[in-house]
This record gives structure tokens, C-alpha cells and sequence, in this order.
């Protein structure tokens, strides 16, 4: 990898590390259903007008946005709101590549390695040593939160794979169109309406530039550049820059937002990344394959091991 792409690869995971920070602050500006709603609504205004089509089945969009977009960003801010700590945030989401691998397991029959299943318990170590340090210091509920959050992000990788979009810029901003809807009606549901219209009311300097870095930086450049570097390097090479994220993370959140960090936290920040490193490096074995019995026009032999075809197939398979 040239100098400026290993830049470019820092860059994107410090953007991403960045944004928890972010999101703290612009969390004292919106509730966070309407924060996330508009996150997504400046996304895609602009970036469905430079993009172009769709370039795969609008049930692959309407799927990943309404698990990623509404349930792992909705319950990810929410979380936030509710007292989690924007750098543990950063961390504990990671376990997310847990959860791919496990819903993958279950769903493509993907087999972990025993070096990937090794990584999944080492990383989950690491969550459970966050949770007894975060209930020493703040609500384990808004940590569960971040948890289901990160077992959503889990569940769109995997229909993100079925779908196979070959633009992830493309993808990234189609489905950022399906989640605005839906959040701007369960921010209307549960936070009020008079509480989204006193945060639009009193939207400064501040809150529009967290809502512009979360939706344009994280999510235009963030994706774009990320979609660039796997066009041009192979994914083993780019996905590890990926474990800078919580670095980035949770050193921004001490900066800037004065968040302490403890023996425990840094703990469990080793082990997560060390078993996420070890559950998504990790050559994961193929589905197990299952011999289908063959069907045939004509008669099957006995024990229906040698089909007697009635006719042979046309040339070009047509």
C-alpha cells in the first residue's frame, strides 16, 4: 500500500473514531431519534444526485436501511443519550464482527475456525469486562443498548454480503434514504413533537455542524474513501486499519470530552480488538455441503445413484 492510501486508510478510521465524540456533543442539540434521522436525511440528499441508480435489488437497500439505518443507529444514539460513554461506544461496538460471524454461521453456514472461535470468546472477555466497568460507573441498561446495537450492525453485514453491491459508496447512500422516514416518525412518537421543534428551533452553529460531520464526513467520505481503498487493495489489507476505530475513539472522547479511562476499560479494549483481530482475519471454513439428490426427466437406477436422462442437453446449456 503507496504512503498517501495508508494515510487516507488512518484517515478514515480517525473520522470514524472522531465521530462518537461527535455524537456526544450533538446529542445536547437533538433527542436522538431525530439526531439520527437527520444524520441520514443530509446523507442522501446530495449523494442520491452523484451516484446515480441503484446498482442492486431495492429489497437489499430497504433491508440493510432499516436494520443499520433505524435499529443499529437508533438504538446506538439512544444508548448514548441515556449515559453511555461516547469512547466505550466506540469500543464496544466492535463486537460487532462477533455477531457477523455468528449470524453467519447460523444463516450461510459458515463455520468459524478454531482460531475464529477462540477470537469470539476472547473478544466477548473483553465485553464482560466492560460491563463490569461500566456498572461501576454508569447505567448497564444504556450498555446493552450499544450491544443490541452492535448485533444489529452484525445482521446488515450479513445481508450487506447476500446483496454483494459492487459500488459501496452506491449502496451506502440508497440506504441512507430508507431510515429517514421511520426515525422521523419514532422521534415523533416517543420524543414529542414540541421537544424535535424546540431542538430545530434553537439549532446553532454547533448542532448543524455535527449533524453536517456525522451525515458528509463519516458517511460520504467515511464510506467513499473506505470503498475506494477495497477497489484498490485486497480486504485483508485495508479491513485491520479498521481497529484504529476505538483507538481513535476513545482518545478523542478523553481530549475533548474529558471521559476517564480506566485500567478496566483499557483491559477490555486488548481484548476486544485482539479477539475481534483473531474472529475477522481468520479463514472461516465453507458451508457444509449437503449432496442434493439429482432430478432428472428420466428413471433413476436402483439406490437412485445413476440417473437415466431422456434426453441430452442442448448444446450451449440452452
Amino acid at each position: 500500500m503507496r504512503p498517501s492510501h495508508l494515510a487516507l486508510a488512518v484517515l478514515v478510521a480517525a473520522v470514524w473514531g472522531v465521530n462518537f465524540t461527535v455524537i456526544e456533543i450533538g446529542l445536547d442539540h437533538f433527542p436522538p431519534l431525530l439526531f439520527s434521522a437527520l444524520r441520514f436525511l443530509v446523507a442522501a440528499v446530495p449523494a442520491v444526485f452523484l451516484v446515480g441508480r441503484p446498482k442492486v435489488a431495492w429489497k437489499w437497500i430497504v433491508a440493510v436501511g432499516l436494520v443499520l439505518g433505524v435499529a443499529k443507529f437508533g438504538l446506538l444514539f439512544i444508548g448514548m443519550d441515556a449515559g453511555m460513554p461516547a469512547g466505550l461506544s466506540s469500543l464496544v461496538l466492535q463486537i460487532q464482527a462477533v455477531f457477523t460471524a455468528l449470524i453467519a454461521f447460523v444463516a450461510l453456514g459458515e463455520r468459524p475456525t478454531r482460531i475464529g472461535a477462540l477470537g469470539m470468546a476472547v473478544a466477548l472477555s473483553g465485553i464482560v469486562v466492560a460491563a463490569v466497568d461500566e456498572g461501576a460507573s454508569g447505567p448497564l441498561g444504556a450498555f446493552a443498548l450499544v450491544v443490541v446495537a452492535a448485533a444489529c450492525w452484525g445482521a446488515s453485514n450479513v445481508i450487506t454480503r447476500k446483496a454483494a453491491p459492487p459500488d459501496a459508496l452506491n449502496f451506502m447512500a440508497w440506504v441512507s434514504v430508507v431510515p429517514v422516514l421511520p426515525l422521523l416518525g419514532l422521534s415523533l412518537l416517543t420524543e414529542g413533537v414540541d421537544r424535535d421543534l424546540d431542538a430545530l428551533r434553537g439549532l446553532d452553529w454547533q448542532g448543524a455542524g455535527t449533524v453536517v460531520y456525522v451525515a458528509w464526513v463519516t458517511t460520504i467520505f467515511g464510506f467513499g474513501a473506505w470503498g475506494w481503498l477495497l477497489r484498490r487493495h485486497p480486504a485483508s489489507t485495508v479491513a485491520p486499519f479498521s481497529l484504529l476505530v476505538p483507538v481513535f475513539g476513545m482518545t478523542s472522547a478523553t481530549l475533548f470530552l474529558g471521559e476517564s479511562t480506566t485500567g478496566l476499560r483499557w483491559l477490555a479494549a486488548v481484548l476486544l480488538v485482539g479477539g475481534v483481530a483473531l474472529t475477522s482475519f481468520s479463514k472461516r471454513r465453507p458451508p457444509t455441503a449437503v449432496p442434493a439428490e439429482p432430478i432428472h426427466a428420466g428413471r433413476r437406477a436402483p439406490g437412485g445413484l445413476h440417473p437415466t436422462p431422456t434426453a441430452r442437453p442442448r448444446p450451449g446449456g440452452g
